[in-house]
């Protein structure tokens, strides 16, 4: 059994977990949409994406926000990987997989919270992953 101090403990990393896959969710999806916006045009799938992208918000979102430590984040250095794109479909792959690898860690650390933020988070994932097939 956890004390009331541990259980605290757990929950204030837990929602710092859930801002950092919630801003990493939004951005991806914006990169997406505007790609879709400003470099093809594709009226239809940016609105698709914005829409989800709205989509992507909580109830109480200041006691997620204030669980941010970029300071104490043990892995904020870029990675080479992370550096250099190779053309506008790595760009555009990187960005759908980091969306729906933050949907899946929202839909699991919401299982602990609120089952009804779970489902959200998971259709956000399947709607990503018809996106991509959509896309490619």
């Amino acid at each position: 059994m956890m004390t009331k101090k541990e259980k605290d403990f757990s929950f204030s990393k837990l929602y710092r977990l859930i801002d950092a896959n919630l801003n990493r969710l939004r951005e991806g999806i914006r990169v997406l949409e505007d790609i879709q916006r400003f470099i093809f045009d594709n009226k239809s799938l940016a609105k698709k994406l914005k829409k989800l992208r709205h989509q992507c918000r909580v109830n109480d979102y200041e006691s997620y926000l204030k669980q941010r430590d970029i300071i104490g984040d043990v892995l904020k250095e870029t990675t080479i990987s992370e550096s250099k794109r190779d053309n506008i479909n790595s760009l555009i792959l990187s960005n759908i997989k980091r969306s729906q690898e933050s949907a899946r860690v929202l839909e699991e650390s919401f299982k602990l919270i609120d089952s009804n933020e779970a489902e959200k988070f998971k259709l956000i994932r399947y709607t990503l992953y018809d996106i991509e097939k959509e896309i490619f």
